[in-house]
């Protein structure tokens, strides 16, 4: 398998995504998975304490170490391609080492953050510095700069707490329980937040949030599989729909590059792709004409897809449960994938 660099998407070229490679060698369900935002490698990190580094490009698995004592369960990249923070799954009350600074170069770590009593839930880099954030169940947000142990900053929450940073890392926003969104300004955050949105209706925690590139609009998924995409300033809700995937399995939303479409789970077999916030009657959208266009859908092979993201910089998306599988163009819109299900690309491994 090999991708193709990231062109204009569209419905044509969403709805022939199909599998282009699989693998299968993961002992238990995969927690977390992250794209670096300048070269074409992927991270996961999965319950058999497993953290792998793939090159997207080629397919190819180039590295798995494996953390025993801490485990591994949310991931992200720093700047550097071969670092990440990864936070841990166990001993959180005997070493409080709840997220680590890691070296895939030379499997090393590289510095301990000491400071949530609690798994953490969320995590996220800043785009322009070295300075990341974390959510925990411990109902904190801290704010972290990797090249010192302290803490820098901490936000005190109600309920599961979930961050991320928009595209220039000017703004983060954090979500809680109630449907409520909170804007920070990244250099002046201790002040309190700028602006506060709220999702109506809707009280389940939120499980994920995402920027889209432009920084225009936020896509949330939350415990109860509902999906939003809000518009970034105001907080208008440009459409939502609710999914039903298996009981007690979360999923996760993504945005193209483009911002066009937005990929999920539908139901324990499926994926789809969305264009939100379209008209229904193809002139300029009202709150009563907005609606949400499936554009296609997919067999995921691989049961619900707790993981999903769309690569940065190539026409491909990754889809994981306790297989994870690489979804690129087919060429042949008539054939089936190009890697049956249960095998891998002979350059894979």
């Amino acid at each position: 398998m090999t991708t193709s660099s990231l062109a204009e998407l569209d419905d044509e070229t969403v709805r022939s995504m199909s599998i282009g490679a699989v693998f299968s060698d993961f002992v238990g369900k995969i927690n977390s998975l992250d794209f670096h935002r300048t070269d074409d490698l992927l991270i996961t990190a999965s319950e058999d304490d497993s953290v792998r580094l793939y090159d997207i490009a080629n397919a190819k698995l180039l590295k798995t170490t494996y953390h025993k004592k801490h485990g591994a369960d949310r991931i992200c990249f720093t700047h550097h391609p071969s670092s990440v923070v990864c936070s841990s799954r166990y001993n959180l009350d005997t070493t409080g080492e709840s997220l680590r600074y890691l070296s895939m170069y030379d499997n090393r770590c590289l510095r301990y953050f000491k400071g949530h009593k609690e798994r953490v839930v969320s995590l996220c880099m800043s785009p322009v510095n070295d300075s990341f954030m974390s959510g925990s169940l411990d109902h904190s947000v801290r704010i972290w700069d990797l090249r010192v142990n302290a803490c820098q900053g901490i936000l005190r929450l109600r309920g599961r707490p979930t961050v991320a940073y928009d595209q220039q890392g000017l703004v983060f926003a954090v979500a809680m329980e109630g449907g409520a969104i909170k804007l920070f300004d990244s250099r002046s955050y201790d002040k309190g937040p700028f602006d506060t949105f709220l999702v109506g209706g809707d009280m389940a925690e939120v499980c994920d949030i995402k920027f889209s590139n432009d920084g225009k609009s936020m896509l949330l998924t939350t415990t109860s599989n509902n999906i939003y995409v809000l518009d970034a300033y105001g907080g208008e809700k440009r459409c939502g729909f609710s999914l039903d995937p298996s009981p007690n399995t979360t999923i996760e939303a993504t945005f193209t590059p483009d911002g066009q479409y937005v990929l999920s789970g539908i139901y324990d077999q499926e994926m789809g792709a969305y264009m939100p916030g379209a008209s229904a009657n193809g002139l300029s959208a009202t709150a009563d004409s907005i609606v949400t266009v499936q554009v296609g859908s997919w067999d995921s092979h691989i049961g619900v897809a707790s993981c999903l993201k769309w690569a940065p910089r190539r026409a491909m998306f990754v889809a994981a449960s306790s297989v994870l599988t690489f979804w690129i163009p087919n060429n042949n819109s008539n054939s089936k994938s190009s890697t049956e299900v249960g095998t891998m690309d002979p350059d894979a491994r």
